[in-house]
């Protein structure tokens, strides 16, 4: 197997990990927030690791990028739909949304109230999670199923 093939699967099968761990974390900052629930250590656990998940695939993701056949730079670039959604649409979108989750990470760090982390969670986090599904939608291969 290629380092090339080997690191698509492996980040089209993360992409599960990542949105499991985004569902559980958006699922759980919702109820505590709209439940006037306390900001507990599993809280915190679980955002963290939600947000590592998500850089780990953006790394995977960038290592990709470089590799990629369908990343290309000349005039049909834009012309082409496979071609526009890999070397343009795929990566904007998951960098905004990946930004988007990052902030409200930070946000919820530096909140004093239990309500505002959860509050700064849910809506950022939510945020992101829809960018991505929009963004993995527009390739037309839907949201379950390997690449390729």
């Amino acid at each position: 197997m290629s380092a090339y093939k080997f690191l698509l699967e492996l980040h089209s099968g993360f992409r599960y990990i990542v949105l499991v761990l985004l569902l559980l974390a958006i699922i759980r900052a919702w109820a505590d927030w709209l439940g006037n629930k306390t900001y507990s250590e599993g809280n915190r656990k679980l955002n963290l690791f939600t947000l590592i998940s998500v850089h780990t695939q953006l790394l995977i993701g960038l290592i990709l990028y470089f590799m990629s056949p369908f990343v290309q730079f000349n005039s049909d670039t834009m012309k082409v739909h496979d071609t526009r959604y890999w070397t343009v649409e795929h990566l904007t979108g998951m960098i905004i949304a990946i930004v988007l989750i990052t902030i409200g990470h930070s946000r919820s760090k530096k909140m004093l109230s239990p309500m505002l982390k959860h509050k700064s969670i849910a809506i950022f986090y939510t945020l992101g999670l829809v960018i991505i599904a929009a963004v993995i939608v527009m390739s037309g291969r839907g949201l379950v199923g390997m690449t390729h």
